[in-house]
């Protein structure tokens, strides 16, 4: 009967997001064949070559994909603290026996492989933060529900952070969504809102005027709420709190980042240019992805792509291979892609039947998103560069098998959607 069920599991896998999964897989690894093409030596299977690499961890991504499928899928609520506790003690690891990449200490090296362990804590993040939600029911209206949940993110985020690696501790903020379809106020998302253009504008507006205009707005809310005490209250909070975080992110722009992180930065607000330093290998990614035009020049014609003009081509900046070659029909079809598998993922998320796994299924869509919107819009100059991959298109193991990991995961609990999870 067991082995019955096992299999009814199996087959009620939703095979539309599997085969989105290896579609995307597919187009992966004819771009990075793409990216490092070289003609005298163009074996497929050339596994001393990145796509030769990335072939295998495709194959092992999958077999490591439909294994996840044979298990229970109580065994993930079960072992949420254990799954997370061993990616918190690899982040902790990795900052004594990690190797130093480019400035960030974020690999360990085991023989000729490099695990990363940041990219394995977002499932393990997701996983104990489904858990807490689905037994504690917590309404987040509460300092205490909302700290939890917080402490739950912002140890790997703390952790990831100092080795330094920010572009993927940022990836966490994408936690947020799924408490907000959980009943975190809509407040949360404002002031994350607030944030980030109070971070622009303090690049942008000097101090001299920015800190008077904010302090003037919180005085004149203050005045037209003066009959209201608690809003009043709110008001000089928000005020104090705003000049503080400018303050702040002064300190941590001096203090925390890196020299290269610092000047993306400033090139991605216009703040000065520098075509031949931290500004080339977008300058290079948008001329690439340019001369494509409609239909592109043609698999493996990339002039770009072929002569090694943007650094990081088959990893960060594997878009701007497809951009070269197959043109913005190309990048449409890629998009429309990730559009489709996120759509398809928030309605298989809205379906289930318990809060563990939607909750689940939202930050795997919450965390996918972040991850194409941030890479492309690196790859096209619109945000800063912070190193993080395209899922499933990226070179990388580590990167496809946490992300195979992450979806299949959702997969299973999707498959069990009429028991109780």
């Amino acid at each position: 009967m067991k082995a019955q069920q096992g299999n009814r599991f199996f087959f009620n896998v939703d095979w539309i997001t599997v085969m989105l999964y290896i579609t995307l897989c597919a187009i992966g690894w004819v771009n990075i064949y793409a990216a490092v093409y070289n003609p005298e030596k163009a074996d497929v299977f050339d596994f001393s070559a990145n796509y030769g690499r990335q072939l295998i961890f495709i194959i092992s991504g999958l077999v490591l994909g439909f294994s996840l499928l044979l298990f229970d899928g109580k065994f993930f609520n079960i072992f949420s603290p254990v799954i997370y506790g061993i990616t918190i003690l690899l982040l902790i690891a990795v900052l004594f026996i990690g190797r130093n990449v480019g400035g960030n200490q974020a690999w360990i090296p085991i023989g000729s492989f490099r695990l990363q362990p940041s990219e394995f804590a977002k499932f393990g993040t997701a996983l104990l933060l489904s858990r807490y939600v689905s037994t504690f029911s917590p309404k987040f209206r509460d300092l205490k529900s909302i700290a939890i949940a917080a402490a739950i993110v912002a140890t790997p985020l703390l952790l990831i952070l100092k080795q330094p690696d920010t572009g993927s501790a940022l990836v966490f903020l994408a936690f947020m969504f799924p408490l907000y379809r959980e009943g975190l106020s809509g407040y949360f998302l404002l002031v994350f809102l607030g944030m980030i253009v109070l971070f622009v504008a303090d690049f942008l507006v000097p101090y001299k005027i920015l800190i008077p205009v904010i302090v003037a707005a919180g005085v004149a809310f203050i005045y037209f709420n003066r009959r209201r005490p608690k809003n009043m209250f709110a008001g000089l909070v928000v005020t104090l709190v705003a000049v503080a975080y400018l303050f702040l992110v002064k300190l941590a722009y001096d203090k925390v980042l890196e020299p290269h992180q610092r000047s993306r930065i400033e090139i991605i607000l216009g703040l000065k240019t520098d075509p031949k330093g931290a500004g080339y290998n977008v300058n290079q990614s948008k001329i690439a992805i340019g001369s494509g035009q409609a239909l592109g020049r043609g698999f493996l014609q990339g002039t770009q792509t072929k002569y090694g003009y943007v650094p990081e081509q088959s990893t960060d900046f594997i878009f701007s291979t497809v951009g070269e070659e197959w043109g913005f029909a190309g990048c449409t079809v890629v998009v429309l892609l990730y559009c489709l598998l996120l759509l398809r993922l928030v309605n298989l998320a809205e379906r289930q039947r318990s809060a563990f796994s939607r909750v689940y299924g939202y930050a795997v869509a919450c965390i996918l998103f972040f991850h194409v919107f941030i890479n492309i819009g690196m790859t096209i100059g619109i945000v800063p560069v912070i190193g993080i991959p395209l899922p499933f298109l990226s070179y990388g193991g580590s990167s496809l098998w946490s992300f195979t990991i992450l979806l299949f995961i959702f997969l299973k609990l999707d498959s069990n959607r009429m028991g109780f999870i």
